[in-house]
């Protein structure tokens, strides 16, 4: 049985039906997409979920198999769609990540993960058990992947896919709008090293990480400082002869806790200058190691392959833009939208937020600025990133403001904001992996968090989704 779900309801209004029904396209069926399926299905659009993998999850299916060019940087490979390796536990409490009205808690059955920070096949099947009890997967097609959409005629989009039973034909369609949904955790990101071409050693990402014992008794230098990097490090230090972790990070104090406390092979650098043909690599503060692998844990690309919008959104820097308010572009909205760029944040909750948003202003039922307004706003914001500094890679960062940016989403939709226990709850837990990056997953001090969410899912109707 599926866990319960609390009710929300549209605001009232006076018909559904004095809004506009639309054939909306959805790529993608990660977490992402089936949340934006749910809630366009409820305010009454006609929805397709195009799912090139044979099942839902998106990035949360796990698969042994790493793609052929360990960089991930040949556009003729093999793309896995997955980056998860095999040891990953969230690096969040279930209390925090399930839907606003679809709690992640323990469903107590044998074969399941019932800790607060389970692994990754848990979420995949938190996320199974969401698109089953929502009726959602009548709405996907498989192993089918959007190869081209593009806008048309009457704001129209159509859309092209191809079946992976029949790779030789393409299925084209026309849709109302088109909402992408297709993560951005797949194309590697790569830092730049100087004298890496005549390097000797081994060079990948962390995408085609899976398990540490590849890295027997090698000396590994990991580029990042973000959570893959302090996961990864802990995890190939178990079996390497030398892990060493060279990070620019803000959280390059977790790494240096890491190095000083938690295991004896784990030294923290700052970048790397450059890397020789003796296989040494040089750091900034002058330090040398002589290296068998460089791993970058550098992040992603955003990557649209399959987008046509004639130049008007573009990804330059890893900034997608214009998009006002990290969704809709101004000059076709509500027609295109994108769910799931931002990150640091607490995604599935936002997914819903932006899915609702989404809906409603393709119904007509939430009102949009005007073009013009929409545009100032971006241009406003990318001043605001100008004059702090902030790095254009870094346009999607919404750390530092992402309850701020859920609770304006809400009252757009006319519905509660993020609960109050759930932002406690998530800073809470930032405090404590700061503290002991080692330990915060199975120990920590918010109980009395905990007994608040419980209250909340207590509330929850027994049997689930009923309200699709």
């Amino acid at each position: 049985m599926p866990p319960p779900t609390i009710l929300y309801y549209l605001p009232m209004a006076p018909s559904i039906s004095l809004f506009k029904s639309r054939d909306v396209a959805v790529i993608g069926a990660g977490a992402a997409g089936l949340v934006a399926a749910r809630e366009l299905r409820r305010e009454g659009h006609k929805v397709v979920v195009f799912e090139r993998e044979r099942q839902v999850g998106g990035t949360w299916v796990y698969t042994p198999t790493v793609e052929t060019d360990p960089l991930g940087s040949d556009p003729s490979r093999h793309i896995v769609h997955s980056s998860l390796y095999a040891s990953l536990r969230t690096n969040l409490p279930r209390e925090v990540m399930g839907f606003l009205d679809y709690p992640f808690v323990s469903t107590g059955e044998p074969h399941r993960d019932p800790r607060r920070f389970p692994g990754h096949r848990e979420v995949s099947l938190y996320l199974k058990d969401f698109a089953v009890g929502f009726g959602l997967s009548e709405l996907i097609r498989f192993e089918t992947e959007v190869v081209y959409a593009g806008l048309v005629e009457d704001d129209k989009w159509r859309v092209k896919s191809r079946s992976g039973n029949d790779a030789a034909i393409d299925v084209e369609e026309i849709f109302d709008a088109v909402v992408v949904c297709n993560g951005h955790y797949t194309e590697p990101r790569l830092a730049e090293i100087p004298g890496i071409d005549a390097w000797p050693g081994k060079h990948m990402h962390s995408h085609n990480y899976r398990i540490p014992e590849p890295f027997r008794d090698q000396v590994v230098v990991l580029i990042g400082g973000a959570a893959s990097a302090v996961d990864i490090s802990m995890d190939i230090a178990q079996v390497a002869k030398a892990v060493h972790i060279a990070s620019r990070s803000v959280e390059a104090g977790i790494l240096e806790k890491l190095s000083g406390n938690a295991v004896d092979n784990m030294w923290l650098h700052p970048m790397i200058e450059s890397v020789q043909k003796d296989g040494t690599v040089i750091f900034y503060d002058g330090s040398v190691v002589l290296a068998d692998v460089i791993l970058h844990c550098t992040g992603y690309k955003y990557h649209f392959p399959f987008l046509d919008t004639s130049g008007i959104v573009t990804v330059d820097d890893n900034r997608v833009g214009p998009l006002y308010k990290h969704i809709f572009p101004p000059h076709l909205a509500p027609g295109l939208s994108f769910v799931g760029l931002l990150w640091k944040v607490l995604p599935f909750p936002m997914f819903e937020f932006q899915s609702k948003w989404i809906a409603g202003a393709l119904s007509g039922r939430i009102g949009l600025p005007s073009q013009e307004e929409m545009m100032a706003d971006v241009s406003a914001f990318y001043l605001s990133l100008e004059a702090s500094d902030t790095p254009k890679h870094y346009t999607h960062n919404l750390a530092d403001s992402q309850f701020e940016y859920d609770d304006w989403l809400a009252l757009e939709c006319g519905i509660p904001g993020v609960e109050e226990w759930r932002k406690k709850m998530y800073q809470a837990t930032a405090k404590n992996r700061k503290a002991r990056p080692d330990k915060y997953r199975d120990e920590w001090e918010d109980e009395d968090l905990m007994l608040e969410a419980q209250k909340d899912f207590a509330r929850c109707r027994p049997n689930g989704a009923g309200d699709n």
